[in-house]
C-alpha cells in the first residue's frame, strides 16, 4: 500500500467510531441499570452501522440500523418493561462471580486474535473497482428498500402500538 492510498480522514473517523463503540461496550457490561445497558448497546450497534458507511456498504448499514437498532433494541426495551424488574440500580441482581468473566474474555480475545493473525497473516485483499461495488449494492438496496420500505414502516408502527399496549397492561397493578 502506498502512502498516497491512505485516507487519513477515513482512518481518523474509524478510530473515533471504534473508541465510541469500545466505551459503549464497556458501559453495556458495567452499568447497573438494565435500561441504560440497552441504550449503550444502541451506541455500539450505531457504531457498527457507521463503520459500514465508512466501508462504502450503505445497504448493510441501513439493514444494521433497521434490524438491530430498530427491531432488536425495541424488543429488548419492551422485554425489560414487561418483566416488571426494578428499573434503577439494584446490587442484589448482580452476579457475584462476574470477575471471573474478565480473564475468560481476555483469554478468548487472545486466542481469537492469535488464530486470525496466524491464518491470514500474509493474505492481501484485492480491491474491486468502485463502480462495481456501488452498482451491485445500489441494485440490492433499491430492490429491497424500494418495494418493502413502506410495508416495513407500517408493520413497525403496528408492532409499536401492540408493544405499548402490552406494556400498559403489564404495568397495571
Amino acid at each position: 500500500m502506498l502512502a498516497s492510498d491512505v485516507n487519513v480522514a477515513q482512518n481518523v473517523g474509524f478510530y473515533i467510531i471504534a473508541a465510541m463503540m469500545l466505551l459503549g461496550a464497556f458501559r453495556v457490561v458495567t452499568t447497573r441499570n438494565v435500561v441504560h445497558a440497552a441504550l449503550w448497546l444502541v451506541v455500539v450497534l450505531g457504531g457498527v452501522a457507521a463503520q459500514y458507511i465508512l466501508a462504502a456498504a450503505e445497504f448493510v448499514a441501513v439493514s444494521q440500523i433497521m434490524v438491530y437498532i430498530g427491531a432488536v433494541m425495541v424488543l429488548f426495551l419492551f422485554g425489560i418493561m414487561l418483566t416488571r424488574a426494578t428499573l434503577g440500580s439494584d446490587a442484589d441482581l448482580d452476579n457475584k462471580g462476574w470477575g471471573v468473566g474478565i480473564p475468560v474474555a481476555l483469554l478468548l480475545f487472545g486466542m481469537l486474535a492469535w488464530v486470525i493473525i496466524d491464518q491470514y497473516e500474509d493474505d492481501v485483499i484485492d480491491e474491486l473497482p468502485a463502480e462495481r461495488i456501488a452498482s451491485s449494492t445500489q441494485r440490492i438496496s433499491d430492490g429491497y428498500l424500494g418495494d418493502y420500505l413502506v410495508p416495513l414502516i407500517a408493520l413497525s408502527f403496528v408492532l409499536l402500538a401492540a408493544a405499548i399496549g402490552s406494556i400498559v397492561l403489564a404495568r397495571k397493578d
